[in-house]
């Protein structure tokens, strides 16, 4: 039987090399009726069906021939090549190891194997085979850049990068890996460079559609928001329907402050996907800084409903919720969102998460979360050179908000008073310019006053550089409009955040934070990556030029009763929880001939403090809503309040120094954090300690024997207008002094090749 089965076998390759399919199977369907476990049997009917495109056929009968001991290398080999195209790729890897054993052909196998590994996320295999056939072939573009793919998705990619030129070496023509080499260079965030190479991947193919929106990204990436618009245009041109190109270059248009225009692509975006994720939540942030706090509400709803995933939702959420006093939602908002930061999701920007979580350990996380993926250390321009010892310390202060904006009213005088017997002072201001009489004084302020809004990240730590800034001040952190990755090149051998931002960037580039004991007690160190640089009053500067005007504000014009108590908070209304809202509605209810005054920001939080107001037994006409009016006359409106009452956990900062300044009282509530500690630094500062309260019932308590003492109120705002300009907040010339002398200490540390340490100013 074995003989006759030989010779039936023999007679099958007979058949073969005439190409007489047709009686090859005959003979190969007798032997099988005989011996079904036949392995060459199975593999010649194999072959004979997979050329007929009866390909399921030939699958089986390859399966049946590699249980047999005896089946041959190539059999195991196509078995591997069916197992894939069927995404059984384990299946697939198993039949190509068993060829290897049985001999067959190394280098296609072995490639298999690899691509194989791909399909099953195993990375760190793939590498390994890809990197075995080069052994056997080593001029082929196509493994070097296998290799290459390999590298991006294993996050490494310069490795990659090396990869993709030696792919190129070979072919120099080879479109993918020169857009490749793209992407890899934007990973290591070597952006001009990419450009280099998504331009070269233009001029092979002009029509590359995502050569043209990578640049794009990449252009946006250097804030070169106009030239990036160019390129989606260029997408869009030749593929309408690119829905990432009408988002992208929304965004772009925002960044531009065309805020309608940006909303147009993202409504055109939508247009193609109604329910694209993208596209709403970028245009709840448009409507934000539009003011149409409702409509973006409606965006970040419908994202969560789509995908709660989506980065930064829930703090965006919450944040317009604050702004229109919509607190129906924010327990459970605020608990979710916590609970991804407290797990590592990028679920709120670092601001946000200061409104209403008074925890540092969170804001701490929340910081480091954000910064890891948004600005990380970026070492493109190389170490920064240690600069010898200078006759005069260059300082750079860094800032959107060199005009009408609270940072400037504070700052300018300081600006002014700088020592430059000791100090160079020089802006870079990235912010637009208002043409207004603060811009102008402090443009004079200065010694150098770059306006760099037209330029990148990138080219101004190049140019802090190369002007040699041996301090760089930030003085945004992380609010609008900041430009944190101008720090993450290292624009300046020290570092410091200061003023703009409260609390931690949780970068490792940024140095220092400045402070004061009662903002970081010492017991805090370990909720900030920045040491701290203790000034010995308050952290906060002030400006004593700052002008009130003689304007008089009467009741009647306000539209405030006649011989009733006036409280006041005139913090941005998104700083306003339910928990001190109800607090003060507790208040005003014991003090029953009393209003509180508000800041009008828009009407839907009008209309829903009013109606709070009335859930609490409180007339909605007790709620007073002023429009806001220039500084000076703001500052003179103080004059008809009586007492300030503070918000928690984020204080008023600039606005409980406007209090003070205009000689009226501010009662507040300290928290743990920075944000919730800053009114109290400053009424530390004036020597008005008895103003700060530790708990919400020692709050109320307070105010409400202030507003029903009238002789108790008097002797603090007595108090108050002499400590105004003979204590530490409003000296100007003693305030610089001494963060001078913090310069000076940082600097000498810096000279001796000390790593930053807590400075203490006497």
């Amino acid at each position: 039987m074995i003989n006759e089965i030989k010779d039936q076998l023999l007679l099958t390759e007979y058949y073969f090399q005439k190409g007489d399919y047709f009686n090859a199977e005959k003979v190969l369907e007798k032997i099988l009726l005989r011996d079904q476990n036949n392995s060459k049997a199975n593999e010649y009917l194999a072959y004979i069906y997979g050329n007929q495109g009866r390909k399921e056929s030939s699958y089986n009968y390859l399966k049946k021939a590699s249980e047999q001991n005896d089946c041959s290398p190539e059999a195991l080999y196509y078995l591997g090549t069916f197992q894939v195209e069927k995404k059984l790729y384990q299946d697939a890897i198993n039949s190509f190891k068993k060829s290897i054993i049985k001999g067959g052909e190394f280098f296609e196998v072995i490639y298999e194997i690899g691509a194989a590994y791909i399909k099953l996320n195993d990375f760190e295999e793939a590498l390994k085979y890809f990197e075995d056939c080069l052994k056997f072939e080593k001029d082929s573009y196509q493994i070097f850049f296998n290799i290459g793919r390999t590298l991006d998705e294993l996050k490494r990619p310069n490795e990659a990068f090396f990869s993709y030129n030696q792919a190129l070496k070979i072919k120099p023509d080879y479109i993918e890996a020169w857009f490749n080499g793209g992407i890899a260079l934007f990973e290591i965030k070597d952006y001009s460079q990419a450009i280099k190479y998504f331009d070269k991947v233009l001029s092979l193919k002009s029509d590359h559609i995502e050569a043209y929106f990578s640049k794009g990204f990449i252009l946006s990436n250097l804030g070169r928001f106009e030239d990036a618009i160019f390129q989606y245009d260029q997408v869009i041109k030749n593929k309408p329907e690119h829905i990432n190109a009408w988002t992208n270059k929304g965004i772009a248009l925002h960044k531009l402050h065309k805020l309608d225009e940006a909303i147009a692509q993202y409504d055109q975006a939508l247009v193609i996907g109604s329910n694209f994720v993208d596209a709403l939540f970028n245009k709840g942030i448009s409507l934000i800084e539009l003011g149409r706090y409702s409509d973006a509400l409606a965006c970040f709803e419908k994202t969560l409903d789509s995908n709660p995933h989506i980065d930064f939702l829930y703090g965006n959420l919450i944040y317009a919720h604050l702004k229109i006093g919509s607190w129906l939602e924010l327990k459970n908002l605020t608990k979710n969102c916590i609970d991804r930061v407290k797990n590592t999701k990028l679920a709120c920007e670092p601001f946000h998460l200061l409104l209403f979580k008074d925890d540092l350990s969170v804001q701490k996380k929340c910081s480091q979360i954000y910064i890891t993926d948004k600005y990380p250390l970026n070492s493109i321009l190389g170490p920064i050179t240690k600069q010898s010892r200078k006759e005069k310390i260059r300082i750079g202060y860094f800032s959107a908000d060199f005009r009408v904006h609270p940072i400037s009213f504070l700052t300018a005088q300081l600006f002014e008073l700088h020592d430059r017997t000791q100090f160079e002072i020089i802006a870079f201001s990235f912010g637009s310019d208002d043409q207004s009489q603060i811009r102008h004084r402090l443009i004079c302020s200065f010694d150098k006053f770059f306006d760099v809004q037209k330029k990148t990240d990138y080219e101004i730590a190049e140019l802090a550089r190369e002007i040699g800034i041996d301090i760089g001040v930030d003085l945004m952190g992380f609010t609008q409009h900041s430009r944190t990755g101008i720090f993450a090149y290292r624009a300046a051998p020290i570092q410091i955040n200061w003023l703009g931002y409260p609390g931690t960037m949780g970068a490792e580039y940024i140095d220092y934070i400045v402070a004061d004991k009662t903002i970081i007690p010492e017991a805090h160190h370990h909720f900030y990556n920045e040491k701290v640089v203790y000034l010995p009053n308050s952290y906060q500067v002030n400006d004593r030029k700052r002008v009130m005007s003689d304007r008089k504000f009467t009741r009647e014009e306000l539209g405030i009763p006649e011989n009733t108590f006036v409280f006041c908070c005139f913090n941005n209304n998104h700083k306003l929880l339910p928990a001190t809202f109800e607090s003060w509605m507790r208040i005003l209810k014991v003090v029953e001939e009393s209003v509180l005054l508000l800041l009008h920001d828009n009407q839907w939080v009008l209309n829903n403090l009013k109606k709070q107001a009335e859930v609490y037994g409180v007339d909605k006409k007790r709620l007073i809503f002023l429009e806001k009016i220039s500084p000076e006359e703001h500052l003179a409106r103080h004059e008809v309040a009586h007492l300030f009452l503070d918000t928690f956990p984020y204080n008023a900062h600039t606005t409980a120094s406007d209090a003070l300044w205009a000689g009226l009282p501010v009662i507040t509530l300290v928290g743990e954090s920075f944000v919730s500690r800053v009114a109290a630094s400053l009424l530390n500062a004036i020597d008005l300690p008895e103003l700060i309260t530790t708990s919400q019932e020692q709050y109320e308590a307070l105010a409400i024997e202030l507003a029903t003492n009238p002789l108790r109120l008097a002797v603090i705002k007595e108090k108050l207008a002499k400590n105004r300009l003979t204590t530490p907040l409003f000296d100007t010339p003693l305030f610089t002094k001494n963060l001078e002398v913090a310069y000076i200490k940082i600097y000498k540390r810096y000279q001796e090749n000390l790593e930053p340490a807590h400075i203490y100013v006497v």
